[in-house]
């Protein structure tokens, strides 16, 4: 299983858009601070994710919410409200 998720940094209220196969793993990794580009915002929480059955399916929805574009929008309206 292939998982696209949404963390929100507490110290920086940021959010940050991912992709991994491993989401526990991959979530104590940017709390560690083993991930550069998340190191700032620790501790990180998790609060949103999609599965997917194929990786690539999933790199395309993570692609589309980077651009933050209407996707990435659209999410926002879900998550908050």
């Amino acid at each position: 299983m292939y998982v696209v998720y949404v963390l929100k940094g507490s110290s920086d209220p940021q959010y940050y858009v991912g992709f991994t196969n491993d989401l526990q793993q991959r979530l104590q990794e940017h709390n560690s601070g083993s991930n550069e580009s998340t190191r700032k915002g620790r501790p990180w929480r998790l609060i949103y994710f999609e599965a997917f059955t194929s990786g690539t399916l999933a790199r395309n929805r993570e692609s589309k919410l980077k651009q933050y574009g209407k996707a990435w929008q659209e999410l926002k309206k879900r998550i908050s409200g």
